[in-house]
């Protein structure tokens, strides 16, 4: 019987090293995505705190929205969710890439 339970965990590290819980998360309501709040909600799907679709549904986000902060969040770590650095990191991680 334990399959079928919804088991997650009460909090997870965020993206500073510091505890979050879903009552730490940005609001639903959120319209104005800073670093650290799409970071956080790359953390908490990462740590299992919410899935994808609860992600999306919560926020309003599209698949390919969230899944573009989870490869920014893994290639270049908070600082390539930065909209002003997109290019910036693209450029880079494909020439990691190269090479």
């Amino acid at each position: 019987m334990i399959e079928n339970q919804d088991i997650r965990p009460a909090q997870v590290i965020g993206p500073l090293g510091e505890p979050l819980t879903i009552a730490d998360l940005p609001s639903p309501q959120t319209k104005r995505w800073v670093v650290r709040r799409k970071a956080e909600v790359v953390a908490a799907v990462n740590g299992g705190l919410l899935t994808i679709d609860e992600v999306l549904e919560r926020y309003g986000l599209t698949l390919e929205e969230f899944a573009s902060w989870q490869r920014a969040v893994d290639r270049s770590g908070m600082q390539g969710l930065r909209v002003t650095r997109i290019q910036h990191y693209r450029d880079l991680y494909e020439r990691q890439l190269k090479y």
